[in-house]
């Protein structure tokens, strides 16, 4: 059986908790062991890291401990997977850089807030993608920075009141990647517990992605 660890926390805003109580009972039902932490001490154990089938980070802001990173780190890199989304895995730890490289992207900017918006589907051969389709949501369209080794599945292109200079930028927006033998799945969208019911693409595509990244 696959084992994951939810590690939940941070900025309250984007429902930490509630996204972790619904993708702990949403792990639960695709065959996954989850066990779940509220404290970013959960990353102070590298054995039981190492041990680990996925890491899936739900925690805006906040910063580890150079020991912390490293764990984290170093069982990615051992082949445990890193899955999650939005800011609670791209604005997390800001200014931590082995992170970054890590996990592909840092949010920077949500021009114009909440907004609809349509993410593209741009690689539809993907097993994690099979099936989808275009689709709107009305939440924060991030802004990244990102890396070029990202093996992008999906876009959105940003048309902005705010910042008219990044009008018809497309954004990387779901992307895949290794970091050594670790899968690393990342999705930006998620602002609220409630999207992954609104959105029910939104929901599969990162249950898909988190399922691919688990080792």
């Amino acid at each position: 059986m696959k084992n994951a660890l939810i590690v939940w926390g941070g900025w309250d805003g984007h429902e930490p908790k509630q996204c972790a109580d619904l993708f702990a009972a949403k792990l639960a039902e695709r065959g996954f062991k989850v066990d779940v932490a509220s404290s970013l001490d959960a990353f102070n154990d590298a054995s039981r890291l190492a041990a680990l089938s996925l890491i899936v980070p739900i925690w805006t802001g906040g910063s580890l401990t150079p020991e912390q990173t490293k764990n984290v780190v170093d069982a990615v890199q051992s082949g445990v997977g890193l899955a999650g989304f939005h800011g609670g895995m791209c604005d997390a730890f800001r200014g931590n850089i082995d992170w970054h490289w890590m996990t592909g992207g840092q949010f920077l900017a949500h021009p114009d807030n909440m907004k609809e918006y349509t993410i593209n589907i741009v690689n539809k051969s993907d097993p994690i993608m099979a099936g989808m389709t275009d689709f709107k949501v009305r939440s924060e369209q991030y802004y990244m920075f990102v890396d070029p080794r990202n093996e992008v599945l999906a876009t959105t292109t940003h048309h902005s009141v705010s910042a008219p200079w990044t009008n018809g930028v497309v954004m990387p927006f779901v992307w895949k990647k290794l970091h050594g033998r670790g899968r690393v799945f990342f999705a930006a969208m998620g602002h609220v517990c409630a999207e992954f019911t609104t959105y029910p693409q939104q929901l599969e595509i990162t249950l898909r992605g988190m399922a691919w990244a688990a080792r």
